[in-house]
C-alpha cells in the first residue's frame, strides 16, 4: 500500500507549493492585461521566476460580454518555471463569458473568483448559458469565491469624482488587490506605476490605487474558508544580479541595439507597417532615437522593407519585421536584398492562420516561408529566438550574421514568445563580443562585387566614398565587374556563390547540442522557437520517471548546426513537437534522410507540457 501525500504547511497554515497558475479573464475592456502584467511585476518582485501567457481577441473592441471577446492573461510563478502551465490553479472570471471559455482549464479543486454583478441574465444568455451556472452545481468541483466585484470597487471609489464608467474601470485593480493579499505579494510597485500612468489624471490615480487596496483588504478582513489563504509559493533560486521581467519584443528590441554597437555602427533604421503581432516592436525602438535608431512607419510593407533596404545601402543597419501575410508582401524585396546582397534583419512574429487567419493567436507556421519562400534559389540564413529572453542573444546573432556575410536574416519569433514574459538576469552590454564592420574605404580594384575569399561576402561600400561610386539594382550582376549581365554562366556562377555564401555559415556557428539529457537513446526531442519551455520541462519530467530522452532545440535553421545530422542519428526515435502541421520535421526528413515522426499542434495556443509528456509515452510503450 503507497504511503499517504504529505502536504507542506508554512507556519500561517498555508499550503506549500513549488508554483502556481493563475489567470485573470474578462472582456476585452477589463482590462485583465494590465492585471496580469502588474501581478507578474509585483511577482518579480517577491522573487519569483514566472512564464505568463497574454491571450487576446483580434478585435479592437469585441462585443462585450461575447465568448470570442474574453481577454485573459496567464501567470506561472513559483521556483523553477518554464512554461505558462498547464492546469489553472485560480482562475478570476469576470463575466459568464469568461467563465464559459476558461473553466475547463481550472484543475478539480482549483479556486474560481467571479464578479457576480456580471451574472446577468442577457450577459449569461451571451455567453451560452441556460442556466446561472452561480446557483446549480456546474462549479461544484471547484472551490467558488462569489464577490460582487464592481459594487465593492464602486464603493471603494466613491468621492472621487469619477464618472460611473470610468469607476467600474477600476474592478481590475480590486481583483488585482485580492490576489496580491492571496499571494502576500506587496503592492508597492503596481502603486507606483499608477502614479506615473496617471499623472495627468491624478484622481485616476488615486482611484485605482482605492481599488487596489480595497481588494487587497476584503483578502484580510473577509471569512473565506477553503479558499483565503492560498498558497506559499517557493522563492526562485536564481542567479546573483540584477533582474527585471522582459518580453520578447523588448529583448528583440534591446537585442538589436546591441548588435548595432557590436557592429560599431551608429545608425539602425527600422522600417515596418503596422500588423499584430509585429507592431509592438516599432512602438518599442521608436523610443531609442537618442542611441541612433531611426524609425519609420511605411504607407506599406513593400516601402517598409524598401526603406530598410535603402538604409543599408547608404552604410546604416537595416531591420525590417512583420508577421507572415506582411512578410508575403516582402518577398520580392527580400529578393532584391538578396541578389544585391546587403545586410537587413527581417523579424517576422508568426501568428495562426492563413491570410487574415487568427492575428492574435500563437503559430510556427511561417518555416517554409522563411525557408524557402522566394522565387528563384534565393537562400538566406534563419534563425530562432526560444524564450523571450533568448530574443536577445538571438537579435545580436542576426545583426552580427547579416553584416558579417551581405546577407539578409530572417528572425522568426512569434506571437506568444512577442508579448510573454519572464524574469531576465539584465546582461552586462560590455560583454557582448564585438564585430566590427569594415567599409571598403581603397578604390584599387573595387567594383560592387568583390569578394572576401573566406566568407564570400562582397564588399561593403558606403555611396559616396571617393572613387568607389556604383550602382547596384534588381537585374543579374556580372561576377567580375557588378554590371548587368544576362550571360548564362555568369548567373550559373552568381546563384551558386550566394548559395555557397550562406552555406559557409555552417561553419560559423555552434555544434548542435543537448539540451537536456544524453546525446544517444531511445528518443530525442526536436524542437524550435517557443516550444522550448515545455519540451524541456516534459523531458526533465520523463527522464525523472526513467525514460531514456532528450530535448534537442534548434536555433539555425538554415543553414542547420553541422552536426545535427548525426547527432539525431543516434536515437532511436526521433519526435518534432510543433504549433504547424509538419514542417522541421520535413526539412529534417529531406535534409538528412531520418525517419522524424511529428507532434503537431495548431490550435493558436502553445504545447501543455502534458500533451508532449503522453505522446512520449504512448509512443516508447509501442
Amino acid at each position: 500500500m503507497a504511503s499517504p501525500t504529505v502536504t507542506q504547511r508554512d507556519v500561517g497554515g498555508r499550503e506549500i507549493r513549488d508554483s502556481v497558475v493563475i489567470r485573470f479573464a474578462g472582456d476585452s475592456g477589463d482590462g485583465m492585461q494590465l492585471a496580469g502584467s502588474q501581478f507578474a511585476q509585483e511577482t518579480a518582485m517577491a522573487g519569483s521566476d514566472l512564464a505568463t501567457f497574454p491571450d487576446y481577441p483580434a478585435e479592437i473592441r469585441a462585443p462585450a460580454g461575447s465568448t470570442f471577446g474574453v481577454s485573459a492573461f496567464q501567470i506561472q510563478f513559483g521556483s523553477d518555471v518554464m512554461t505558462p502551465g498547464d492546469e489553472l490553479d485560480v482562475l478570476v472570471a469576470m463575466n459568464p463569458a469568461a467563465l464559459k471559455v476558461t473553466i475547463p482549464d481550472l484543475r478539480i479543486g482549483g479556486t474560481v473568483v467571479v464578479d457576480t454583478s456580471a451574472f446577468t441574465e442577457r450577459n449569461l444568455s451571451k455567453a451560452g448559458f441556460e442556466e446561472n451556472p452561480l446557483e446549480g452545481d456546474t462549479l461544484a468541483p471547484y472551490q467558488v469565491l462569489k464577490i460582487d466585484i464592481t459594487k465593492r470597487t464602486l464603493d471603494a471609489v466613491e468621492g472621487l469624482g469619477l464618472t460611473q464608467k470610468e469607476a467600474q474601470r477600476c474592478k481590475n485593480m480590486w481583483s488585482l488587490g485580492l490576489m496580491l493579499w492571496m499571494y502576500s505579494h506587496d503592492r508597492t510597485a503596481t502603486i507606483d506605476w499608477l502614479k506615473g500612468k496617471f499623472a495627468a489624471r491624478p484622481a485616476i490615480a488615486e482611484a485605482n490605487t482605492a481599488a487596489l487596496n480595497a481588494g487587497h483588504a476584503f483578502g484580510e478582513t473577509a471569512e473565506m474558508p477553503g479558499h483565503g489563504m492560498g498558497y506559499t509559493v517557493a522563492a526562485a533560486d536564481l542567479e546573483p544580479g540584477l533582474y527585471r521581467t522582459v518580453t520578447g519584443t523588448e529583448a528583440l528590441a534591446w537585442g538589436l541595439l546591441a548588435g548595432l554597437r557590436a557592429a560599431g555602427l551608429d545608425r539602425l533604421m527600422f522600417g515596418s507597417y503596422p500588423i499584430t503581432p509585429a507592431s509592438p516592436l516599432l512602438h518599442v525602438l521608436a523610443h531609442f532615437k537618442p542611441y541612433g535608431v531611426v524609425t519609420f512607419q511605411a504607407e506599406d510593407e513593400i516601402a517598409a522593407i524598401c526603406s530598410a533596404i535603402g538604409a543599408s545601402y547608404a552604410g546604416a543597419l537595416g531591420v525590417t519585421s512583420s508577421s507572415g501575410p506582411g512578410i508575403a508582401l516582402k518577398t520580392e524585396a527580400l529578393g532584391l536584398a538578396i541578389g544585391i546582397e546587403l545586410p537587413l534583419v527581417v523579424i517576422n512574429s508568426q501568428r495562426a492562420g492563413p491570410a487574415t487567419g487568427m492575428p492574435t493567436k500563437a503559430e510556427q507556421s511561417d518555416l517554409f516561408q522563411a525557408v524557402y519562400g522566394r522565387n528563384a534559389d534565393a537562400p538566406l540564413p534563419v534563425i530562432a529566438a526560444a524564450t523571450p529572453s533568448d530574443s536577445f542573444a538571438v537579435a545580436i546573432e542576426a545583426v552580427r550574421l547579416a553584416t558579417k556575410y551581405m546577407t539578409p536574416v530572417m528572425l522568426l519569433t512569434d506571437g506568444y514568445l512577442s508579448s510573454a514574459a519572464e524574469p531576465w538576469l539584465i546582461p552586462d552590454a560590455e560583454a557582448v563580443e564585438p564585430f566590427p564592420v569594415t567599409f571598403r574605404t581603397d578604390p584599387k580594384g573595387f567594383h560592387p562585387f568583390v569578394r572576401d575569399p573566406k566568407t564570400l561576402a562582397r564588399a561593403w561600400a558606403v555611396p559616396g566614398t571617393p572613387g568607389l561610386e556604383h550602382r547596384i539594382g534588381g537585374l543579374e550582376r556580372s561576377y567580375d565587374s557588378g554590371h548587368i549581365s544576362y550571360d548564362p554562366e555568369n548567373h550559373q556562377k552568381m546563384t551558386e556563390v550566394r548559395a555557397a555564401k550562406v552555406a559557409r555559415i555552417a561553419d560559423d556557428i555552434p555544434l548542435q547540442d543537448v539540451a537536456v539529457g544524453e546525446e544517444r537513446g531511445a528518443m530525442v526531442l526536436v524542437g524550435w522557437g517557443s516550444t522550448f519551455g515545455p519540451i524541456h520541462q516534459a523531458v526533465r519530467l520523463l527522464l525523472a520517471e526513467g525514460c531514456q530522452v532528450s530535448h534537442v532545440h534548434v536555433r539555425y535553421l538554415s543553414p542547420f548546426p553541422r552536426n545535427l545530422g548525426e547527432l539525431l542519428k543516434g536515437f532511436d526515435r526521433i519526435l518534432v513537437p510543433e504549433m504547424n502541421t509538419g514542417q522541421l520535421v520535413t526539412v529534417l526528413r529531406s535534409t538528412f534522410l531520418l525517419p522524424a515522426e511529428g507532434l503537431n499542434k495548431v490550435t493558436g495556443k502553445p504545447f501543455k507540457v502534458s500533451e508532449i509528456v503522453d505522446a512520449v509515452r504512448s509512443r516508447l510503450e509501442m
